[in-house]
């Protein structure tokens, strides 16, 4: 059974081992500027108001609107790692740490903001973030690519060991992150007479 039958057609023989290389590298490639460029892009917006985006001041506002503590510094930590895991991935350079980064930005946006919409991204709900996280653990798993800058400077962190740090570090920062919001302010009930 032919890999990429469509690649062979009349007088063209089964593609070589090369042209599968190509063709696989191109499709990370598409892939990794996609969703690197998608995410790099939401956290443009967080970071410097870009495309009707909040910028700093505003995403400060939102993370004290969610309860976070502190929420300056969730700001910044959501901010870049949707601005800087989005470029890691696009760059394909330092697999899997950007896409882990993108990971941890989008579980905790799915806890805060999407769950309770349901899945469906029409209600809000979290479809769209899902599709994004699966991307990029599969780019984690698969790696960036002979299209990369990993490939260019041979970099190449060790796996699964990094793999498997990575995703115990984004896990434990997750849970952090939603540790440390404060309660929500209830407001006193009035005394009724009995």
């Amino acid at each position: 059974m032919l890999r990429y039958p469509w690649l062979v057609g009349e007088g063209i023989s089964e593609p070589t081992q090369e042209v599968f290389e190509i063709v696989e590298a191109s499709g990370l490639l598409i892939l990794r500027l996609v969703v690197g460029l998608i995410l790099a892009g939401h956290g443009a917006q967080k970071l410097f108001g870009w495309w009707g985006g909040p910028g700093v001041a505003g995403w400060t506002g939102v993370m004290t609107r969610m309860r976070m503590r502190p929420p300056v510094m969730w700001a910044w930590v959501s901010a870049l790692g949707e601005f800087g895991g989005g470029l890691l991935v696009a760059l394909g350079f330092l697999t899997p740490v950007g896409n882990f980064a993108i990971v941890g930005a989008m579980l905790v946006a799915v806890a805060l903001v999407h769950w309770p919409k349901g899945f469906w991204n029409t209600k809000g709900g979290f479809e769209f973030n899902l599709t994004l996280i699966g991307s990029a653990i599969a780019l984690a798993l698969i790696g960036p690519g002979a299209y990369s800058v990993d490939a260019l400077l041979k970099v190449h962190l060790p796996e699964p060991a990094a793999f498997l740090a990575m995703a115990v570090l984004t896990l434990g920062g997750v849970g952090v992150a939603l540790a440390t919001r404060r309660a929500p302010v209830t407001e006193p009930q009035p005394q009724t007479a009995a």
